[in-house]
């Protein structure tokens, strides 16, 4: 199953906070590649390098250089789940992707009262959220494009 990757950060003793569209956020602990994975070696003697880790283009993964990559499902897969206030939640164009839906769907469900705003779905600024629950009661499973 395809999990893409939002937001990526290097935490101490060479972990990473995972972000993903589905609004879950994972740990997730790089030095066991260290002994698995040679090329991985260097992110344990190169903070700089560590510090240095980006989303991959299209949320497939996240990259430090040419040489070294992780990709989304090895990320969920092994990563440890945290709790954070934003579990559950995801930006409108996440979902429309997740589920395969125009943006004005979520915007029409809202009006017409299928969606409840400021319960199910609200906007911040210019960026508008709707809670995974509230998507997967309305439309059922995402499609994982």
């Amino acid at each position: 199953m395809f999990h893409k990757v939002k937001a990526v950060s290097a935490l101490t003793e060479q972990r990473l906070c995972v972000q993903f569209a589905e609004g879950v956020t994972k740990i997730y602990d790089v030095k066991p590649l260290f002994e698995k994975w040679k090329p991985f070696r260097v992110l344990k003697d190169t903070p700089e390098l560590f510090s240095a880790v980006e989303v991959d283009t299209g949320g497939y993964g996240i990259v430090w250089n040419d040489e070294l990559d992780l990709s989304c499902d090895e990320l969920f897969e092994n990563g440890e789940a945290v709790k954070t206030p934003f579990d559950g939640l995801m930006a409108f164009i996440d979902a429309t992707q997740l589920w395969g839906l125009n943006e004005s769907t979520l915007r029409k469900a809202i009006a017409y009262g299928k969606l409840v705003n400021g319960v199910d779905a609200c906007k911040y600024g210019k960026q508008c959220v709707i809670s995974t629950e509230a998507m997967k009661r309305e439309y059922g499973q995402p499609e994982h494009r």
